[in-house]
């Protein structure tokens, strides 16, 4: 409610059943929560999980679906195509790659056919048998594709409305999108979840990424095959500082930040959700609010 009344248009949610480290952490539901933080608020919100093995396919669109109907017009959903330390609670195996991105797109044609009210029934690597929602939304709400990799960004460029991505190096931001591009997503928003660190002291901003985001430095390939946080807490005892600040933007500049957001506006980005990662977060929603904000609006 803060960072609407300050100016913040919209909202971004993850679906984790796990944290990332047992340091400081919660890890509730996510559909509850944006239950109640829309009845809360009017801003629109968006949420990325993975259908597949923790959520069938068919309970993910009568999610999306009652949500939508409840809130129209403000609700939009990322599909990926998870993580061991979310999926492993099922206790079924965690298959390869190229299988989770073959379950990913089954899930999502499942998904997105039950939301245009076809009565589905699906047998691959999910099954589905006569599955129809009777409580559907008047407009069908985007349904985006997570990627962290090219070849995912192109992969999904075949069936979502859009993609998502984790904010990056420029150049590797390039060769995502023109994955995305060729594989089908031209002309499809790109909406990137941007993760930095402000305070009015450098040395607090720094530290807080620090503590708070250094699990998060390592590549994709090997943050999926981890089951448990404690895990990731043993993998980052040994990350510096310095290898978090080039995944996490972090300045007490506020004017840093202006630049930084502008440059990813400048190549293709379409909406930017700001991810402060440090524990400082009403500092940031105010301070971002007054001088951020209004320039970016204005530009």
């Amino acid at each position: 409610m803060r960072a609407e009344k300050v100016g913040f248009n919209a909202a971004l949610s993850s679906d984790h059943f796990k944290p990332w480290s047992e340091h400081n952490s919660e890890s509730g539901y996510a559909w509850s929560f944006l239950g109640a933080a829309m009845q809360a608020t009017s801003l629109p919100f968006g949420i990325v999980c993975a259908p597949g093995q923790r959520y069938h396919p068919a309970i993910v669109a009568q999610k999306i679906a009652t949500l939508e109907e409840m809130f129209p017009n403000r609700f939009w959903t990322a599909l990926g195509s998870g993580q061991l330390l979310n999926e492993g609670v099922t206790g079924q195996p965690w298959p390869p790659k190229d299988i989770l991105n073959d379950r990913l797109a089954q899930s999502a044609m499942v998904i997105k056919r039950m939301l245009r009210g076809e009565d589905v029934t699906h047998r691959g690597l999910i099954t589905a048998e006569s599955a129809r929602l009777y409580t559907l939304p008047e407009a069908l709400p985007p349904i985006l594709g997570a990627a962290q990799t090219e070849a995912t960004a192109r992969l999904i460029g075949e069936w979502a409305d859009g993609m998502i991505v984790t904010s990056m190096p420029h150049e590797q931001l390039k060769r995502m999108i023109e994955s995305f591009h060729k594989g089908g997503g031209r002309k499809k928003p790109i909406v990137m979840k941007c993760q930095l660190s402000y305070s009015h002291e450098l040395e607090y901003a720094d530290e807080g990424a620090w503590d708070q985001w250094r699990t998060h430095v390592f590549p994709s390939s090997i943050t999926t095959e981890i089951e448990h946080p404690k895990q990731f807490d043993e993998l980052s005892g040994t990350v510096r500082k310095e290898d978090v600040r080039e995944r996490v933007f972090i300045s007490s500049d506020v004017n840093d930040h202006i630049r930084m957001i502008e440059q990813y506006i400048g190549m293709g980005i379409t909406d930017i959700y700001l991810h402060n990662v440090n524990m400082k977060q009403e500092d940031f929603i105010n301070e971002f609010g007054r001088k951020v904000l209004p320039v970016l609006f204005d530009s």
